[in-house]
């Protein structure tokens, strides 16, 4: 395993160049394996978890859904709140903003963004609990793309690019995420639901954030400085890729074939959500739809 673990290394440093010596010994960040061990226990769930549950009542999770989302509120306000003192104290540059120019606010961003990171790994558990749930219907393929990616590059990220630039996404993510998780843990109390009007506007948050991400990430093309280049085009491409599966959601969901569709599943709340929002619907088909669906056309 160590001489793996050493090829995997070497293999990383020629690909991407050496490694942000600020964050070394921190958890989780010396080594790949347990970022990719648990991202593949996490699609093995996805894959098996529906069908253990197939014959077995559903769990409510009512009351650890509200602590649950409470805990992510406070964290993603958190992380804003210090995401962005932190920038505003190292005078970070919109248009391009090295990794090593702001000193001790550089390691300020780094360690919120560590909790970032960290808190990509603690956000399985939104499709874990529509597994005990049973709302399989909920298990897009937006929403394990979404989940499962973010938490495999933003540990390339920590390791190569952790502070400057990479700051943007992060703070526009973690104010969505207050407003998401607030939400989901409001819907969560059924005396609540019929006051919880923002869903929409929660979507359209998304869509802007990738917009203005893509945006803010295109200036340090332009305008190039010490960031590596590389790491810019790939989180263009990221984002081209979300703002395509959330523009499909958005179409989906909030035109009239998206309305009709929900009528199909009314009780559509879970990680304790109405079931249009971040990916969670039924617009996209879910994995065990999907696999039910190839499974017919071999037979």
């Amino acid at each position: 395993m160590e001489h793996f673990d050493a090829s995997l290394s070497t293999y990383f440093r020629a690909l991407l160049g050496p490694r942000d010596t600020r964050v070394k010994g921190w958890f989780l960040l010396d080594n790949y394996i347990p970022t990719f061990v648990c991202s593949v226990i996490y699609l093995l769930i996805v894959w098996l978890g529906p069908k253990y549950m197939k014959n077995r009542q559903p769990f409510s999770c009512r009351r650890i859904l509200v602590v649950y989302n409470l805990g992510l509120t406070l964290l993603s306000l958190y992380m804003f709140y210090e995401l962005v003192t932190g920038v505003w104290e190292g005078r970070y540059n919109f248009f391009c903003q090295g990794t090593r120019t702001a000193g001790e606010s550089d390691m300020k961003v780094i360690r919120v963004l560590w909790w970032y990171y960290f808190s990509k790994l603690i956000e399985f558990m939104d499709t874990f609990f529509f597994i005990l749930r049973k709302n399989n219907h909920q298990i897009t393929v937006l929403h394990v793309y979404h989940h499962a990616s973010m938490f495999n590059i933003w540990w390339f990220v920590m390791n190569w690019v952790p502070c400057g630039h990479s700051y943007f996404g992060a703070t526009l993510n973690s104010f969505i995420h207050v407003l998401m998780y607030s939400y989901y843990g409001l819907s969560s109390v059924p005396s609540m639901r019929p006051y919880l009007w923002w869903k929409k506007y929660i979507t359209q948050g998304q869509l802007v954030q990738f917009v203005l991400t893509i945006i803010q990430t295109s200036c340090g093309v332009i305008w190039p400085c010490t960031f590596p280049l590389g790491w810019l085009y790939f989180q263009i491409g990221y984002m081209i890729s979300l703002i395509t599966l959330f523009t499909n959601f958005y179409i989906q969901t909030y035109n009239k074939k998206g309305a009709s569709r929900r009528k199909e599943h009314p009780k559509g709340h879970q990680n304790g959500s109405m079931s249009t929002v971040n990916g969670h619907t039924t617009s996209f088909p879910s994995l065990e739809h999907s696999a039910r669906q190839r499974k017919h056309r071999k037979d």
